[in-house]
């Protein structure tokens, strides 16, 4: 901790220059950390550090912004309810009417023989997947596996919809998982019709307007700080190509070619690939007409490249995942694809850690610092 610190400190010092120099600072870090086996983040220090840790984050396209990222300090949080609270309040600003703002809430770290909250949740917006007796599934199948735990934990259950909003999963420092249903209010949806077709009305597609990272740990010089909600704006193809298309998540692709007219016989017909781009055109389509911010994949591989750009010209290097910044859709018609990058994970960075994903498929693990 003590190396991570200070390599933290003098990079803040470094971007953020502070009279004196970070000699002093690190000499309080040390202190601190002799002390009591860790420190804490002055709001300065954790507002560049989330800011920062956007802009190492190796699987994201949309790092352009990063500086335009809000930060709300809540570590005082510790409990599950006022926790449940401020992830609701988290949606409802980052909302913003639908004019998505980037925003991250950051509640209490783990310390030294106190593990910090967690929230359960891989996002703060899912649907839940409710399984039937023959293994099939009414929802997102991703969400099954958290469906059943928040069942088991007294959670009744929606209307049984496909889009059936998942109450948030939340641990406190000092309680078990309980579940807490998100307010309406806190969610924003977007019906999804296509330009020269309606759908929602009769198929009832929508998405959710904000990503909500949740299963993710903020670390930062060290500290470690696991329920940490943040979000951007979503790019079309994360629903379009993905959410809705995998044929692990919805599988829309054969309802859409079918309602196309489309020949799904054989796959020389392309009706995977028409399909796609039809349901693509829908979800930015929808989310324009309700004047949603979204972002579209050309647009997106732009702006990444000048972020490239800009950060050489700094100095500093951009670490990138090239499976994860080539978009799901038409990759090679896009700047980002014919390049290479380094997909190293730098720090300050939001890190992914297997015990989070356990919990994403509601499965108990044993806590520790």
């Amino acid at each position: 901790m003590l190396r991570e610190a200070a390599e933290f400190v003098r990079l803040h010092h470094a971007e953020e220059p502070a009279p004196g120099g970070p000699e002093r600072r690190l000499a309080e870090v040390r202190d601190e950390i002799r002390a009591t086996g860790t420190y804490r983040h002055t709001t300065e220090e954790l507002t560049f550090g989330a800011r920062v840790a956007w802009r190492n984050s190796n699987r994201c396209i949309g790092r352009l912004y990063w500086r335009s990222l809000r930060v709300r300090d809540l570590r005082g949080l510790t409990d599950a309810e006022p926790i449940a609270e401020a992830c609701a309040e988290h949606l409802v600003h980052a909302t913003n009417g639908g004019r998505i703002r980037p925003l991250i809430t950051v509640f209490a770290p783990d310390a030294p023989g106190r593990p910090a909250p967690r929230i359960w949740n891989e996002q703060l917006i899912r649907y839940a997947g409710y399984r039937a007796a023959d293994g099939r599934v009414l929802g997102d199948p991703r969400n099954a596996g958290l469906t059943d735990l928040a069942l088991r934990l007294g959670w009744p259950g929606g209307p049984r919809t496909a889009f059936d909003v998942l109450p948030l999963v939340i641990e406190g420092v000092d309680d078990k998982p309980r579940v807490f249903e998100l307010p309406r209010h806190a969610v924003l949806e977007v019906p999804l019709d296509h330009p020269d077709d309606p759908w929602s009305q009769e198929w009832g597609l929508r998405w959710h307007a904000v990503p909500a990272i949740s299963g993710m740990c903020l670390e930062i010089g060290g500290i470690h700080y696991p329920a940490a909600p943040f979000n951007g704006w979503y790019m079309g193809t994360e629903i379009g190509a993905r959410n809705l298309a995998d044929t692990d998540r919805y599988d829309l692709l054969p309802r859409v070619a079918r309602r196309l007219g489309l020949d799904t016989a054989d796959d020389r017909s392309l009706w995977k690939d028409r399909a796609l781009v039809e349901l693509n055109r829908a979800v930015l389509h929808s989310f324009d007409r309700a004047g949603v911010t979204m972002a579209d994949h050309h647009t997106e591989s732009r702006r990444f490249v000048r972020h490239l750009e800009r950060e050489e010209h700094k100095g500093r290097s951009v670490p990138a995942d090239w499976s994860w910044i080539v978009p799901p859709m038409s990759g090679a018609t896009t700047e980002v694809f014919h390049r290479t990058y380094d997909a190293a994970e730098l720090r300050p960075g939001f890190a992914h850690h297997p015990e989070a994903a356990a919990r994403a498929r509601g499965e108990s693990i044993h806590r520790r610092a």
